[in-house]
């Protein structure tokens, strides 16, 4: 054992002389814990739309979200965020502030959300129509997850706009 260390230092002394060689060695050991910490920490940017307050202009917002190995979860966070609402303070919210995410399900493709029965009220602030935002949301679930092929969107357990969104969906 005490010849295998003797070793293993003489190597490590040997390649480490030269100093362009240590910092090569430097830069790579940097470049692993970058990749590790990417891939088990790494945050994942997500768009969400808004309307602003003062019409029906459509703002973007950019947010970094963790980075999570189950697709639903994934989902579901996007969602939530969502619901919280823009962080600028000239936009108004898709939903009430009121509004929780009260169950949520993603399966075979389609993205079942439903939410408490304040979401049928329309924001105080900005746009008030109510069928508008929902379609602004599950646009932002298309959009940011391409495997979804459905999103099912309900308000205190009953299908919102369920007529409305699938003759929206067959004109795409």
């Amino acid at each position: 054992m005490r010849g295998f260390l003797r070793a293993l230092s003489g190597a490590i002394t040997a390649v480490g002389e030269r100093a362009a060689r240590r910092r090569f060695i430097y830069v790579c050991l940097l470049l692993g814990l970058a990749l590790v910490e990417f891939i088990m920490f790494g945050k994942v940017r997500r768009t969400f739309v808004f309307y602003t307050t003062r019409g029906n202009e459509l703002t973007v917002e950019s947010r970094l979200l963790a980075r999570t190995a189950s697709r639903e979860l994934s989902i579901r966070r996007y969602v939530e965020e969502a619901v919280l609402g823009p962080v600028s303070l000239d936009l108004s919210p898709l939903l009430t502030a009121e509004t929780t995410l009260e169950s949520f399900l993603f399966r075979d493709g389609v993205v079942y959300a439903d939410f408490s029965s304040l979401a049928a009220l329309p924001p105080l602030a900005g746009n008030g129509d109510l069928y508008h935002n929902l379609i602004t949301l599950k646009e932002g679930i298309t959009r940011n997850f391409p495997f979804v092929r459905d999103v099912r969107l309900f308000i205190a357990g009953n299908e919102a706009f369920s007529d409305k969104f699938r003759e929206f969906s067959s004109e795409y």
